[in-house]
């Protein structure tokens, strides 16, 4: 069964965006660790998960890249990565190897856990995250928390109406102050 693995950017206080769904905050420094680790995963999934005001601000920023940029490669694989935008709004999917997933959550997610594949990846955002983690459907969580406190903003843990207990396989720290906290569901 395919894994659904959550990548977030998060502040030390626990937000994932600003008041407005800005992310000014996240730390966007140069560093070739951080960047590899979010390359390895990408390549473990060949699925990504996107709310769709995610997908609206993310799809368009990757198909729209500059040729001549260091991280073109990277964005390619954004591009061609299968993309399933998660709505009860749209009717049609926009951008390159997208599609739509409109029906129950919990019957959505089981289905593509259950396809074959690699595994899946989600990066936001933050309301469907929440519904993501309040329905226990994240199996591993890679935490990016980012040097700052923003004070307020938007969250993804006040779904949660039980404790979710993690189990830890990792952290990384890097070089720019972003330390990755890995962890999977603990489902006993």
């Amino acid at each position: 069964m395919r894994k659904l693995k959550l990548q977030v950017q998060i502040s030390v206080d626990g937000f994932v965006a600003g008041p407005d769904g800005d992310e000014d905050w996240v730390v966007r420094k140069g560093d070739e660790k951080l960047f590899q680790l979010i390359n390895e995963l990408a390549d473990t999934s060949d699925t990504l998960l996107l709310g769709r005001k995610m997908a609206e601000v993310f799809i368009p920023h990757f198909e729209e890249f500059e040729s001549d940029s260091p991280k073109l490669k990277f964005a390619q694989k954004m591009v061609n990565i299968q993309k399933i935008i998660f709505t009860k709004t749209l009717d049609q999917p926009f951008g390159k190897n997208t599609s739509l997933a409109k029906g129950n959550l919990a019957d959505e997610i089981a289905k593509l856990k259950s396809q074959n594949g690699k595994d899946i990846l989600v990066y936001g955002g933050a309301g469907f995250v929440s519904s993501l983690l309040a329905g226990g459907h994240i199996d591993e969580f890679y935490f990016f928390v980012n040097p700052v406190m923003i004070n307020k903003g938007m969250r993804i843990f006040d779904l949660l109406d039980k404790r979710q207990k993690l189990s830890f396989i990792s952290t990384i720290p890097s070089e720019s102050g972003v330390t990755v906290l890995h962890y999977k569901l603990d489902k006993n």
